[in-house]
């Protein structure tokens, strides 16, 4: 007996293999969106990991910028402060300048003359006076020339003057103060 097989074979077979295929190709591509979607999980982790650095960068900065701020106004406050001691330093040099120039002067001056101006403007000092001789005048000039705070003395006018029957020499000079020795620096100690 002869069997005839009405199934066709090969419209079974094709859609078997079709379905194969769907199958196949809709696991791929269900394969290829989770590797896809991993991807994208894991950059966005790295997205928010490098925000969240940046976020951290920016507050450092911020707190950098405060210190520097404070620096800066520490620097200015510093720089203040030298200023005022600079001015301090200024003050007591000139509050003592005076007084020891005029001991000096009141110790070099002879007996029988009197000073009856000093001005002082700058370095440039001018004296005025009366004395009973002019050489008296000559030894106050000398003396004044070899003093510590007084150089360049020069005499500008000397002339007669009758006080009372007395004959005196009223005098003018003109010097400079002396400028101060610089500090030396402390030398090394020898070996």
């Amino acid at each position: 007996m002869i069997k005839i097989n009405l199934l066709p074979v090969r419209a079974s077979k094709k859609k078997e293999t079709a379905v194969q295929q769907i199958t196949i190709f809709c696991v791929s591509l269900l394969l290829v969106a989770v590797v896809v979607m991993c991807l994208y999980l894991v950059k966005r982790v790295q997205v928010a990991s490098a925000q969240d650095d940046i976020a951290t960068a920016n507050t450092r900065i911020m707190e950098l910028k405060k210190k520097i701020g404070k620096l800066e106004e520490i620097k200015t406050l510093k720089e203040q402060v030298k200023k005022k001691l600079d001015v301090l330093v200024q003050l007591r040099k000139n509050k003592t300048g005076p007084a020891e120039r005029l001991a000096i002067l009141s110790d070099i001056t002879p007996e029988q003359l009197w000073l009856t101006g000093y001005t002082e403007n700058g370095n440039d000092i001018k004296l005025s006076g009366i004395a009973y001789t002019e050489e008296l005048i000559a030894t106050f000039m000398r003396r004044l020339e070899a003093s510590a705070a007084y150089t360049g003395v020069e005499l500008v006018v000397s002339e007669q003057l009758d006080s009372g029957g007395i004959k005196l020499k009223k005098f003018e000079l003109t010097c400079r103060l002396k400028a101060p020795a610089a500090p030396q620096p402390d030398a090394a100690p020898k070996k």
